[in-house]
């Protein structure tokens, strides 16, 4: 990846107070690029102002659905290159409020596209659908011509992304491409309720940490930098991957109890985890993990950081800022 591509490009970045956007955003801008990023709600407690990155952007405030909003951003601010990361990206929130769900992360998707659609200067769109668009499937690793069959209500809305954003791309020829990134942990993410933040706030806080499974679902987890480095390694090379969907993991799957266990050792605890159900969950996907070959075949992409590196550089993180997390 060039460090120069970036210098006085104009990027969008959706959904820049998240964990995922704050990474992205910081990305663009140590590589020179004018970022603008959209926040919706002032949160106390947000990824932008743990990396001190507000001062480094211009910050537009509003909602992704709102279209006149989005065509407005790409116009004034002259936008090349969008990140589309904004999303109710929580799990359990989406089951208990599927309408908001989808309004955010379906709308909000084809509304920001039409917006691209109409202005000829974005040259280059990424849109981020997950590896929970899959749903379920019993041959692993799951490859991206596999059929997206999610059926809960954020694995459904991911799906829908997914359809919509190559969609643009094959009917209008909008220079869009998808990725499909498995669980993705790093410094930043204030959302506990996901395993990785919520387990190394615990154990460094000498609390217990909870498994909300029997312990037993295997998944995969990529470091947020590698993660970053894809998004903008899809945005350079937009003109030969547009309508295409990447799939990005680290090849490292792991049991939640062994990775409870393995973040437990690794900042140096002794803890014993409190494992909440005795069997498992009727419906939850067992085991998922993805294959990374195409991304490496075509963007010369590969994780960098080992599992238990990105965890040791997480918790140094948590530790520095524990005062911060809530």
């Amino acid at each position: 990846m060039s460090n120069s591509f970036w210098k006085n490009r104009n990027a969008f970045v959706t959904g820049a107070t998240g964990f995922v956007g704050a990474h992205v955003a910081r990305m663009l801008v140590e590589q020179g690029a004018r970022v603008v990023c959209l926040q919706r709600d002032a949160v106390r407690v947000n990824s932008l102002d743990l990396f001190d990155l507000r001062r480094r952007v211009t910050v537009v405030n509003g909602s992704v659905e709102d279209f006149a909003l989005m065509e407005r951003v790409v116009v004034e601010y002259e936008i090349e290159a969008v990140f589309h990361l904004a999303a109710q990206a929580i799990v359990g929130a989406a089951n208990r409020s599927p309408l908001s769900t989808f309004e955010a992360n379906v709308r909000g998707t084809y509304s920001l596209l039409e917006a691209c659609r109409r202005n000829e200067a974005v040259k280059r769109i990424v849109v981020a659908s997950s590896d929970k668009a899959y749903g379920a499937h019993d041959q692993l690793p799951y490859r991206e011509d596999y059929p997206l069959l999610g059926l809960f209500p954020y694995d459904a809305s991911k799906a829908c992304v997914d359809i919509i954003a190559r969609s643009f791309a094959h009917t209008y020829k909008t220079p869009v491409a998808v990725s499909r990134f498995a669980n993705i942990y790093g410094p930043g993410d204030t959302n506990l309720s996901r395993i990785v933040p919520g387990t190394i706030v615990s154990v460094l806080r000498d609390e217990a940490p909870v498994i909300r499974s029997d312990g037993t679902p295997v998944r995969e987890f990529v470091y947020v930098d590698d993660v970053a480095r894809g998004y903008l390694l899809l945005a350079e090379k937009i003109g030969e991957v547009t309508g295409e969907a990447f799939n990005f993991g680290a090849g490292e799957p792991v049991q939640m109890l062994d990775l409870v266990k393995r973040i437990i050792r690794l900042a140096g605890k002794n803890l014993e985890p409190r494992v909440m159900l005795q069997s498992k969950i009727e419906r939850e996907i067992d085991v998922q993990y993805l294959s990374a070959d195409k991304a490496e075949a075509r963007l010369d992409w590969r994780a960098e950081v080992s599992l238990d590196e990105g965890l040791r550089r997480t918790i140094e993180w948590y530790r520095a800022h524990l005062d911060e997390i809530r």
